[in-house]
């Protein structure tokens, strides 16, 4: 089983990236923002105790994300692999995800960090924004927080993978395609 962590500031390209990867070495993608929605979607307990935090306004607590995470992977037992998107944003998160995984016999092979400078990210999200009907996409003030968001709170998660050395970053710059080969070259 290999399990990889596709890593990068918002409009780092993981979106465009994860499809290719998917394709090429079927691994079956676990998004938490799709895993939360899926769940609050299909009434399921874990999403009504989601959709119960979200209401107020708080962040979902890592045991009920964890827990998603933990369904979806049951539900794929067969899967050769999957590919986290989204997650983990935290050092609590990592370590919870690696007990997960440890339960299973398996690990995080690879984490793969996508390296894109300020100025593109923000040029490449508000040229989204302009398709994509999303107002956090439209508005570069907006856009400096998030990418600042992720920077404050995200590192110390690549911390984590390097002292394993499970870390490797590319530059996410260039053509899908040369990206996407620089992401097979470490992925082997």
């Amino acid at each position: 089983m290999f399990n990889l962590i596709l890593f990068g500031p918002p409009g780092s390209g993981k979106g465009t990236q994860s499809e290719k990867i998917i394709e090429r070495f079927g691994l079956k993608h676990l998004s938490t923002g799709d895993l939360l929605r899926s769940e609050i979607a299909n009434a399921t307990p874990l999403g009504m105790q989601a959709k119960e935090i979200m209401d107020k306004g708080q962040l979902v607590p890592d045991a009920v994300v964890v827990g998603m995470i933990r369904s979806a992977m049951e539900r794929h037992a067969d899967a050769k692999g999957f590919l986290f998107d989204g997650f983990p944003r935290t050092v609590a998160q990592a370590e919870a995800l690696d007990a997960l995984l440890a339960e299973k016999g398996a690990s995080i092979n690879l984490m793969i960090a996508l390296i894109v400078s300020d100025e593109e990210l923000i040029k490449r999200l508000l040229q989204r924004g302009l398709t994509s009907g999303r107002s956090d996409d439209s508005n570069e003030t907006v856009i400096r927080a998030r990418i600042e968001e992720y920077q404050n709170k995200t590192t110390a998660v690549a911390g984590h993978y390097r002292a394993l050395n499970r870390y490797t970053s590319i530059p996410g710059e260039g053509s899908i395609e040369d990206i996407f080969e620089r992401i097979c070259e470490v992925m082997g």
